[in-house]
């Protein structure tokens, strides 16, 4: 049996208008990937306060992808305070911060600057820089430090040299520290590939 005419050239249009909406689709999501990709980049691995991290980094010569991955781990860049009474962004103490304000000779600090995302910010990166010099440049001991204290990390160092072994992630009793210190430099590695134009790298 034939198809009318008629009948076939509403097919063929159908089609058509099919293919190009298709067409557009495609093409809308070809331009949109780039702002879908970065919609969810900020929602999965966010970043804030670049200008403050990269300064702070800079003065205490520190990785600006390690100074965010911190943020990330500690707080994923939503300041609160802990149920422990941590406070902001980087997760500092309040007995920390007091700790850091003398060292640093800081004169007026009060823990309620730890609210102020630059007075935080300058705070852990002040404490990151401590830790780091405190364990020689040992990124894994400097974490598990800021994470699980320096009491606990020296106990720890001295069992595994006791044991004969050297000290690695695998060393950490702690479950909580030992997935801190991997989240941040799992972190730090992905701010660097991501955010290496904000973060100044």
């Amino acid at each position: 049996m034939r198809v009318p005419s008629r009948a076939l050239a509403l097919r063929r249009r159908r089609r058509l208008r099919l293919a190009v909406l298709l067409l557009a689709a495609g093409v809308g999501v070809v331009v949109a990937m780039p702002y879908l990709r970065g919609a969810i980049r900020s929602l999965t691995l966010p970043l804030e306060h670049a200008d403050i991290i990269r300064q702070q980094a800079s003065q205490k010569h520190l990785d600006p992808a390690l100074v965010a991955a911190v943020i990330y781990a500690e707080t994923k860049f939503d300041p609160r305070t802990s149920p422990a009474g941590a406070e902001g962004l980087m997760q500092i103490l309040p007995a920390t911060a007091m700790f850091l304000a003398h060292r640093s000779g800081a004169t007026s600090f009060t823990t309620a600057d730890l609210a102020t995302p630059q007075v935080n910010i300058a705070y852990g990166t002040y404490y990151l820089r401590y830790l780091l010099d405190e364990y020689h440049g040992d990124e894994t001991l400097a974490l598990a430090a800021y994470n699980g204290g320096e009491a606990n990390v020296d106990r720890w160092v001295a069992a595994a040299h006791a044991a004969g072994e050297p000290f690695s992630l695998a060393s950490i009793p702690f479950p909580e520290t030992r997935g801190y210190v991997a989240k941040v430099e799992t972190a730090e590695r992905q701010y660097r590939a991501d955010y290496a134009s904000q973060l100044g790298l």
